[in-house]
């Protein structure tokens, strides 16, 4: 599995393997893409928020991903729980950030958040995400119990 570069995703882009709505180039990394806030939000010391991307993720069967915070945000004392983006997946990514910090952190709609590392596969995937998140919109709250 190897980790792709920029230029390698927007070849993925182009061969729709990785779908990013809105797109922004200025987000693309070498080697991940930031996505955003879809929503304004105030963390509180010692409280937790979910908080959705702006962009809508979709991979092919060939591509995973791994989610991580943005190093600004963890110099400010929060930390986030995250999952594996699967092949196949398709939908907004929710958050869960907590502020451990002794300050209240502000995050602007549209800031960037969390990083986003696309994986090539070894092989192509037997078959796709079909979980309880997929085509996820907005904020979704756990669906484990459900």
């Amino acid at each position: 599995m190897t980790v792709l570069s920029d230029k390698e995703i927007l070849q993925h882009i182009e061969l729709g393997e990785i779908e990013i709505s809105p797109f922004e180039r200025k987000c693309l990394n070498p080697a991940g893409y930031d996505l955003r806030s879809a929503i304004e939000l105030t963390i509180n010391p010692r409280k937790s928020m979910l908080v959705a991307s702006l962009e809508k993720v979709q991979l092919g069967l060939s591509v995973m991903a791994y989610l991580y915070l943005r190093s600004s945000l963890t110099r400010e004392g929060i930390i986030g729980g995250f999952a594996v983006v699967d092949p196949g997946f398709s939908g907004q990514l929710t958050f869960n950030f907590h502020n451990l910090g002794e300050n209240v952190v502000r995050v602007e709609k549209s800031e960037p958040i969390v990083q986003i590392v696309f994986h090539k596969l070894g092989g192509v995937a037997d078959k796709g995400y079909a979980g309880k998140y997929q085509e996820s919109v907005g904020i979704v709250e756990s669906k484990r119990m459900r």
